[in-house]
């Protein structure tokens, strides 16, 4: 039987160590040190070097394992206090981040919006974890694993990378370069397409037969059919596979695709914010296939006559018919 959880002892690892070597199995060392199967395998996981196992190298790092440095957060009390006040504003981590880096006059060095992130997420479970996490934009209890830019969805063939594209895309000065996307619906089995032009922010929704890559071209294309020439530069796009047709997509709409690097929303910024304003007239859960074509201009026309205050209060329409004239 299993024992209660306490950290493995050196006599424990020896143990381990000479059972490994001799070939036992993961199930048979724990049946003979008492432990779960689990924790011998994490044990191994985390200190093997190839096929061995020594138990003084574990041990060691687990003691240092366990003297490590205490968070930040949790000793600065004042940059403790000062992150809680600015979450409670409903400011994003990276916001308080960078809002305290550019900020001279706070004297201690500046924060990480990943530091932030791991202090609020190994907080005891109790009322204050919970109020923090509910003024977070994505109200998650539990985060979610780290990808560390790996792209997990395979690759679609002879991208150009967002690298490539021409400065003046990024810092606005040319109209008529799109950022795009898709919204999925209920069950994931229904999307919604957007298209948001980084200057003006006008917003174009798409409604999509399918979410395949030829249907997903062919509503994208047939959307920016009507939009002038001088508007139709670009687009920026995540890695997402129904964008795999993006050379026939170029050929259809003279248009270059630009695509992101992996798990890096921040690179599509306008994209990722409108399709959150989207959500307040499409919430999750909507099936699309149920959504009717006037709903959708409806909730287009509604998105593009709001002002904006990036745009001095203008709405995008009419900073849209601005550049035309």
């Amino acid at each position: 039987m299993s024992k209660g959880y306490q950290r493995m002892s050196l006599a424990e690892r020896e143990e381990l160590s000479i059972r490994y070597a001799q070939g036992w199995g993961v199930r048979a060392i724990a049946r003979q040190l008492g432990r779960s199967p689990s924790t011998i395998s994490r044990e191994l996981a985390r200190n093997r070097t190839g096929f061995y196992y020594r138990a003084v190298t574990a041990q060691n790092k687990a003691h240092r394992r366990c003297f490590r440095k205490p968070r930040r957060l949790a000793v600065d009390r004042r940059l403790r206090h000062t992150v809680f006040r600015l979450l409670r504003r409903q400011w994003s981590p990276e916001q308080i981040s960078g809002y305290l880096r550019e900020r001279r006059s706070y004297k201690p060095l500046p924060v990480s919006a990943e530091t932030i992130y791991s202090y609020l997420y190994v907080l005891p479970r109790g009322e204050l974890r919970r109020e923090l996490l509910s003024h977070l934009r994505q109200h998650r209890k539990n985060r979610r694993p780290r990808s560390r830019g790996a792209d997990r969805r395979g690759q679609t063939p002879k991208m150009i990378s967002i690298e490539e594209r021409p400065a003046d895309v990024a810092d606005r000065t040319i109209p008529g370069h799109w950022e795009g996307d898709i919204i999925l619906g209920r069950g994931h089995q229904s999307a919604l397409g957007t298209l948001v032009e980084r200057t003006t922010r006008t917003v174009l929704l798409v409604r999509l037969p399918a979410r395949d890559a030829t249907s997903v071209r062919q509503a994208f294309a047939r959307k920016l059919k009507h939009v002038p020439k001088q508007m139709k530069l670009s687009l920026t796009y995540d890695r997402g596979k129904e964008m795999t047709e993006h050379r026939l997509f170029t050929r259809d709409t003279q248009m270059a695709v630009y695509f992101a690097h992996p798990q890096s929303p921040w690179e599509r910024g306008t994209n990722e914010n409108t399709n959150g304003l989207i959500r307040q007239y499409f919430p999750k859960g909507t099936d699309f296939n149920e959504v009717s074509a006037y709903q959708i201009r409806k909730a287009q026309d509604r998105l593009n006559g709001r002002p904006r205050k990036v745009l001095n209060w203008q709405t995008p329409f009419e900073a849209f018919d601005e550049l035309l004239r």
